[in-house]
């Protein structure tokens, strides 16, 4: 009788830790479960983007989209972990308060040791909230560390590096943290801008006829006509120097088109000199 009145109490001492116990750590894991899920799912919603006519811009928000989705999941995800650990720890009769202090011991020494890290970190996750370039913009992100200045089309971008490949087929590679200033050429709209030199002795009143009437007629060429975005507009000579004058056109043109757009316009318009007879530079000096 004593030996089965010590087993029924030996049973009753333990049933907090055969039963109650683990049934509250099944509770937290799987509410730490469902919280996640909750929360992804919510997360995929809010960073859903918005269709737009534009392909480019699709491809852009996506990207910027899943960006900023993956990140506040990570967050979401390690936030939940640690606060499930420590309510399972809290359930096992273990004191969290060291480990609590040890964290937050670690979490300091690793921001002074890796500060340039959470600095890259942080200018990545602000350039994307802020949307100053995208995939495939073309951008000047200025003198990079001593490396000399970054030009090119962003291949990627991640939150501690951009990948930029210029005209050359070099892929650069620039920290986020270290980018002081962006030029975005393929935002909004561009301006194609034409410099084209005579020679002193020129006309220089039927030169700007000339490039005017050719510029007019290489915009309304395809497939020119569908970068225009508004008709190109002579403004005159622009610069005299001992060489030469210099006259300019511009055009407002579709952002990252600008460039082909001026190849069309200086085609045209050095074929219509040369047909009309307006001299170069230096070419009465070589006769």
């Amino acid at each position: 009788m004593i030996s089965e009145i010590q087993a029924w109490e030996l049973t009753d001492t333990n049933r907090d830790w055969l039963i109650h116990r683990p049934v509250e750590i099944a509770i937290y894991v799987a509410l730490a479960v469902v919280l996640r899920f909750a929360l992804h799912r919510g997360i995929d919603r809010m960073s859903k983007p918005r269709k737009s006519p534009n392909a480019k811009v699709n491809e852009r928000r996506s990207q910027r989209a899943r960006t900023i989705g993956s990140v506040l999941k990570s967050t979401v995800s390690i936030v939940i972990l640690v606060w499930c650990v420590l309510q399972i720890l809290g359930i096992l009769g273990i004191n969290v308060a060291p480990f609590i202090a040890s964290a937050g011991v670690i979490g300091l020494a690793i921001g002074f040791g890796a500060q340039n890290l959470v600095r890259d970190f942080l200018s990545g996750i602000f350039m994307l909230l802020e949307d100053q370039y995208g995939v495939g913009d073309v951008v000047d992100l200025g003198d990079v560390v001593d490396l000399g200045d970054a030009v090119g089309t962003v291949e990627t971008v991640g939150l501690r590096v951009t990948t930029i490949r210029d005209v050359n087929g070099t892929l650069w590679y620039c920290r986020n943290g270290e980018i002081l200033r962006v030029g975005n050429m393929s935002q909004g709209y561009a301006t194609a801008v034409l410099d084209l030199p005579i020679a002193h002795n020129a006309n220089v009143h039927k030169a700007c006829e000339v490039a005017t009437r050719a510029v007019l007629e290489a915009a309304e060429s395809e497939p020119i006509r569908a970068d225009m975005i508004d008709k190109p507009e002579m403004l005159g000579v622009n610069s005299v120097t001992a060489e030469a004058i210099t006259i300019r056109v511009t055009a407002q043109v579709k952002p990252g088109r600008q460039w082909a757009v001026q190849r069309a316009f200086a085609r045209s318009a050095l074929t219509a000199f040369e047909e009309q007879g307006i001299e170069a530079p230096y070419l009465p000096v070589l006769r």
